[in-house]
């Protein structure tokens, strides 16, 4: 077997994504000799040891993170800064400090300045998930045929950059760069926006008056039924998303919120052609997903 991309990889977080990259480098073999993971309750270290999907787990970050040479940031994005403040002292020289966040901006801003001289900071972000979450919830096949976006900041070692990609494509991901910001604005459409929707579409149908909301559940037919999936994420990690991608959410919540008043001015006036044309390209938006091999 090839010598193992990182000598020691630590994972702080062990939900979705950090399970997953757990389990995956421990069925591998080549992504790294050994994995390390940190989780704050109790209750998750036994469980991860129960599971046996890594070498070690943590309740200390600090000490998950000794002698690491690659960190990787699995907790929800609103814990970032106060992990990396932990982590900082301890991060060891030359290591490659990576995240799974959903958003890049706000990672960069609250991480950034609390990396070592010495240490390579490569944000990354994984675009797979479930609505399931915890050290359960995670699969080998979770990243395959996936896409996984690198947002390294200007001068980042390019080495580094490098492994990073290394470690998704070993992971099943195809890997692709881009800029911060316009990652953001691109997650915000495609992801932020739809959870938004949708938890705002199950919290109208629960505030509705006793009758009408049993048989909204009664009868949930597919579309409905689709957004209760979507709603049924881990909210603080969904919190934490939209409060730190707040400009380009909101920015696409009012593209969506004038589309959405100009598909009611057509049902009021009866604009046929209108709301037929909107259906058709939501069609073609479908088919086109599908011959990407992302449906």
């Amino acid at each position: 077997m090839a010598e193992p991309l990182f000598r020691r990889l630590a994972l702080l977080g062990i939900g979705l994504i950090g399970s997953s990259v757990a389990r995956i480098a421990r069925e591998r073999g080549d992504i790294a000799g050994e994995v390390v993971a940190n989780a704050r309750t109790q209750a998750t270290r036994d469980r991860v040891r129960e599971l046996g999907i890594t070498d070690r787990i943590e309740a200390d970050p600090a000490a998950a993170v000794a002698g690491a040479d690659c960190v990787m940031l699995c907790a929800p994005v609103g814990a970032f800064a106060a992990l990396a403040e932990a982590i900082a002292p301890h991060l060891a020289p030359g290591a490659i400090l990576t995240d799974v966040g959903s958003t890049k901006q706000s990672v960069i801003r609250d991480v950034g300045p609390l990396v070592p001289a010495s240490v390579h900071f490569v944000p990354a972000h994984p675009l797979a998930g479930t609505e399931y979450s915890g050290p359960d919830a995670g699969f080998t096949t979770l990243f395959r045929d996936r896409w996984c976006l690198l947002t390294p900041p200007p001068g980042t070692d390019r080495e580094a950059v490098g492994r990073i990609a290394d470690l998704w494509r070993r992971c099943g991901a195809s890997v692709e760069e881009m800029e911060p910001a316009h990652h953001d604005r691109v997650l915000a459409i495609v992801s932020h926006l739809p959870h938004l929707i949708a938890f705002t579409i199950c919290g109208t149908a629960d505030d509705l008056e006793g009758e009408s909301r049993r048989q909204v559940l009664q009868f949930a037919a597919t579309g409905f039924r689709d957004f209760t999936r979507i709603a049924a994420s881990d909210p603080v990690m969904w919190r934490d998303v939209f409060l730190n991608n707040r400009e380009a959410l909101l920015e696409m919540l009012a593209r969506f919120t004038e589309d959405a008043q100009a598909m009611a001015r057509a049902v009021r006036w009866g604009d046929g052609a209108y709301i037929e044309d909107k259906i058709l390209r939501g069609r073609r938006i479908r088919r086109s997903l599908i011959e990407l091999k992302q449906a």
